[in-house]
């Protein structure tokens, strides 16, 4: 009766059944897991957002499957301002970057291609390519005091039926970007499979410090055919507001063909709301002052469990080059999942164990340094207490 889409088990994990029964019992929980910025005590320029919404232009429709050009130059512009030069009209505006990712996959496969995703990261990419049909090959991070791209392993996953290598930069929860030269060699893999760059840039403005290896965007590459994934969720901390965008990059041709293919998919969902295109140039100048604040909250955050970790301490946390999150690696007297549950059951600390990312091996714990810092800090502190016991 229902689609084979739906092969998951649906039932509550051990955690989140016992994150339930404590909230039910209204147990305090000091929650290092937040990644809602509107649930995180950041202070909103609550006045203005709501001003940039009341745009009277609401009442009239004017269906452009690419998005409002108005939109679509305020785009460029956040580009151009990061040192990336596009045209408009490489811009396609989306619901979210999950919606983004499906047109991607309606555009580039068909029914059982396959499409190569990072691990460890965030563990949305089966889900969206199961929808579409499609199957998902995960190659390696390895982590050697700091996180690359197994190359080697990459190579090695290509097969026939390979149409997509799919990044994440930075990554979530690693932190990590993407270095210059894993992309000369992404770039000459796709060139030589014909394979497409889709590259999620949602954390790329929360960087650590500043690295020259690094690559901050692939908005304005050109070696091979290419996408960038980005939108308000994480630029203006307002997931609420629903607008992501594509922009097509690589050589024009390719450029000029896979738009007019997107545009055809946008048009058929039309699904990007009036009121936010309308609002997006006045939300992405006000981005700034949001994203300052949680610049601050993220690197004090990780400043504070850097230094907690004495050398009396058996934790460490992994490198972490920007994003919203932190890898602790923790004792392995027991799993991630008897170490989260017995945080959550004993402490009332709530962390998400690594094998929720995919990690390879035990035992790692993923907080999120969004947390509002007196809860990070209590938190974190029974935590390392917990593996002194």
């Amino acid at each position: 009766m229902f689609s084979s889409r739906f092969h998951w088990d649906l039932k509550p994990n051990r955690l989140t059944s016992l994150r339930n029964e404590k909230r039910a019992a209204g147990d305090e929980l000091l929650d290092l897991t937040e990644s809602n910025p509107t649930r995180a005590g950041l202070d909103y320029p609550a006045d203005e957002i709501v001003s940039a919404l009341a745009n009277p232009g609401i009442l009239t429709y004017e269906p452009a499957p690419a998005g409002l050009t108005s939109s679509r130059e305020a785009v460029a512009g956040y580009y151009a301002a990061r040192g990336h030069s596009i045209g408009t009209g490489q811009v396609l505006l989306t619901a979210s970057t999950s919606e983004a990712y499906a047109y991607i996959f309606k555009l580039l496969t068909n029914p059982g291609d396959e499409v190569l995703v990072p691990r460890p990261s965030y563990p949305l990419f089966e889900f969206l390519a199961s929808m579409e049909s499609v199957s998902v090959r995960q190659y390696p991070l390895v982590y050697h005091g700091g996180w690359s791209i197994d190359l080697a392993a990459l190579r090695e996953r290509v097969t026939p039926r390979t149409r997509a290598i799919l990044l994440v930069n930075p990554n979530n929860p690693t932190g990590s970007y993407l270095k210059r030269d894993e992309l000369d060699d992404l770039a000459l893999l796709a060139r030589r499979h014909e394979l497409v760059i889709v590259s999620d840039e949602v954390f790329a403005d929360y960087p650590f410090g500043p690295d020259a290896r690094r690559v901050g965007s692939l908005a304005s590459f050109a070696e091979a055919p290419a996408f960038v994934l980005s939108g308000l969720s994480k630029v203006a901390a307002l997931p609420q507001l629903k607008l992501g965008w594509i922009v097509a990059a690589g050589p024009a041709a390719y450029r000029k063909e896979a738009l007019a293919k997107l545009e055809w998919i946008a048009d058929t969902y039309l699904s990007v709301g009036t009121p936010v295109q309308l609002a997006a140039p006045r939300l992405l100048a006000l981005s700034t002052a949001i994203q300052e604040q949680i610049t601050r909250r993220v690197r004090g955050n990780l400043a504070f469990v850097a230094a907690a970790l004495n050398s009396n301490s058996p934790c460490r946390v992994l490198a972490v080059e920007g994003g919203w999150y932190a890898t602790l690696q923790v004792p392995r007297i027991r799993s991630e999942e008897e170490w989260c549950l017995q945080l959550l059951a004993e402490d009332g600390v709530l962390v998400q164990p690594g094998f929720f990312f995919d990690f390879e091996s035990e035992a790692f714990l993923v907080v999120s340094l969004l947390t509002q810092p007196r809860i990070f800090q209590e938190g974190i502190c029974r935590l390392l207490a917990r593996t002194l016991i």
